[in-house]
């Protein structure tokens, strides 16, 4: 694994050490705390990849994924509700429509923070949200399965799809009110800290100038198949975590030198191609290696458990919880080809 020398990126490693790595045992059973939040904040890590013009660092791709396996790493928990910001980011950050202004500035710099509620637009051609234009905005209805970090994020960037097809992306407060109904805390397997709810959603009223962007589903399924296929660096971060914890193990030092040697060469070609110049190209190869990556994060979280013995079934211990981590990550936004890859892999026992 290569070691990016940038700022931000020796912030990251500052962060992990100091706070969020020697508090993971805690956070996981318990929730993330906004402290974390605002570290990350303070070290400028949410505007890793924002404009510099809008108070962000503008970092190349690498560097924000090996912050992002940093992060994922350390505490998983705070990772994944941090990591939903960056999208929203982004998505302003190429808008054209009044909210740029308005929005983008505070979540480059952190002063906000954002999280997302739009991977239900995947369930095509189920649409358990509907969006219905009106006079100077727009209604939601239905159901948002998954939100993380209610509690911790200020808004929420909300998907629905009108009666056209077309998917209408806007920016909502990201608390109860008239029209938004939270669940209680989902309890999951794993990352039950980051405080995931679904949404009922009964004719919530967004204004036109709330809307970020309007795009026909064919055209976001068109960016999103790719996107979704491109291995996420968080895989690597639990992996290399386990690695690490296995090197600490009397007998396994040998293991963890074959297995880092592996995830170095499928990490090197995982980012060569999500650096490719053309995204939808190469669409099978990325999700090749993504199958592969995920095999070798299972090998490595499963020989952290093998090593640490009955001590690894203490939930305070570090070995099942990035175990349960990455069995997360097997399914943290999933898609239908993902799986139909990944279970094939597993099939032919080679994943």
């Amino acid at each position: 694994m290569t070691i990016t020398p940038h700022p931000l990126v020796a912030r990251a490693q500052s962060l992990a050490d100091r706070l969020l790595a020697p508090e993971a045992a805690r956070v996981d059973q318990e929730e993330v705390p906004a402290g974390h939040l605002e570290a990350v904040r303070r070290a400028g890590l949410l505007g890793v990849s924002a404009p510099r013009a809008y108070g962000g660092a503008d970092a190349p791709d690498s560097v924000a994924r090996e912050v992002a396996e940093i992060l994922a790493g350390a505490c998983c928990s705070t990772w994944f509700v941090q990591t939903q910001h960056h999208t929203p980011v982004k998505l302003l950050a190429r808008s054209e429509l009044p909210v740029r202004e308005r929005l983008l500035r505070p979540l480059s710099d952190g002063s906000l923070l954002a999280g997302i509620a739009y991977a239900h637009v995947r369930a095509h051609p189920r649409v358990p949200v509907r969006a219905t234009a009106g006079r100077g905005g727009w209604r939601f209805d239905g159901t948002v399965p998954w939100y993380t970090g209610w509690g911790l994020n200020d808004v929420m960037l909300l998907a629905g799809v009108d009666e056209r097809d077309e998917v209408v992306f806007a920016f909502a407060e990201a608390r109860e009110q008239p029209g938004v109904r939270a669940s209680a805390p989902m309890r999951l397997a794993a990352l039950t800290a980051a405080r995931t709810v679904s949404l009922q959603l009964d004719g919530l009223w967004l204004p036109d100038g709330a809307v970020v962007l309007r795009t026909p589903r064919e055209r976001f399924a068109l960016v999103d198949i790719p996107r979704s296929a491109n291995t996420s660096p968080a895989v690597f971060g639990v992996a290399y975590a386990a690695v690490r914890l296995l090197a600490q193990a009397r007998e396994g030092a040998d293991a963890a030198d074959a297995l880092r040697a592996r995830l170095d060469a499928v990490r090197e070609r995982a980012y060569a191609l999500a650096d490719h110049p053309v995204p939808h190209e190469h669409v099978d190869d990325r999700l090749a290696v993504k199958a592969e990556a995920y095999d070798l994060m299972r090998a490595a979280t499963t020989a952290a458990v093998v090593a640490g013995g009955g001590r690894a079934m203490d939930l305070r211990g570090p070995a099942q919880r990035l175990a349960r981590e990455g069995m997360f990550l097997l399914v943290q936004g999933q898609t239908e080809p993902v799986r139909r890859v990944h279970l094939d892999a597993l099939a032919r026992g080679d994943g």
